[in-house]
């Protein structure tokens, strides 16, 4: 009886392990040690600094202030639409090379692994299997202003 009961004791702890330790919560999760700080944004689209951000395909970084710990990428999606990517890599702990970089105006790569994701749509391409962390933003068409936040 002893020996069945430690059996299905350690069978049924296997499982919880198993459970909490595969249990992320969507696409959108990060490592554990991903550093998580206010995000709060206003961009004037109007302004010169920003022209890139006028074209689908255009992209720009935002480094300041209340733009998270190493700051965003901001990327035109469509004419309506904006992708904002946080730059710490999303798949490993920061470090001084984990900075994420646009590289020819496709790809957002992570410099220390290689990893690699699509510019327009964050999918994942080489090495990393969840995409970067996203912000949401609220886009005014008709002034031309552009608020990130989380």
């Amino acid at each position: 009886m002893k020996k069945s009961f430690s059996i299905l004791s350690i069978f049924i702890l296997l499982i919880i392990s198993n459970l909490s330790i595969n249990s992320c919560g969507s696409r959108e999760d990060t490592v554990s040690c991903f550093p998580n700080a206010p995000i709060n944004v206003i961009l004037n689209l109007n302004l010169p600094a920003y022209y890139s951000l006028n074209q689908v395909g255009g992209w720009k970084y935002i480094d300041e202030q209340s733009s998270g710990t190493r700051g965003l990428i901001v990327v035109r999606a469509s004419s309506t639409t904006f992708k904002i990517y946080d730059r710490n890599a999303p798949h490993i702990c920061p470090d001084n090379n984990t900075t994420l970089e646009v590289k020819d105006d496709i790809s957002v790569v992570c410099p220390k692994d290689n990893a690699k994701w699509i510019l327009l749509t964050g999918q994942p391409t080489a090495v990393a299997n969840i995409p970067p962390k996203t912000y949401l933003s609220n886009y005014d068409s008709n002034s031309n202003v552009l608020n990130i936040y989380f």
